[in-house]
């Protein structure tokens, strides 16, 4: 279910839990604090993430309504 200490350390070649935890966010991997300030990873996120098929949805892109400048007022 998660990912063990030892595999956290091994995935982010990192020992400190606030380190793991930066890092983790700058590769995409969502996890959370544990109260002891551990940190905790859902194996089958990483797994996801990592394998290239992401169940994240698709970023939303946002763009003007060039057609309301086309539009005519009554």
């Amino acid at each position: 279910m998660f990912l063990t200490d030892d595999e956290i350390r091994e995935l982010t070649r990192r020992v400190h839990h606030n380190v793991q935890s930066k890092t983790l966010s700058k590769m995409g991997i969502e996890h959370r604090l544990r109260p002891d300030g551990s940190v905790a990873v859902l194996r089958s996120h990483v797994e996801s993430i990592l394998s290239g098929k992401s169940d994240k949805k698709t970023k939303m892109v946002t763009e003007p309504n060039w057609s309301a400048l086309n539009a005519t007022s009554a």
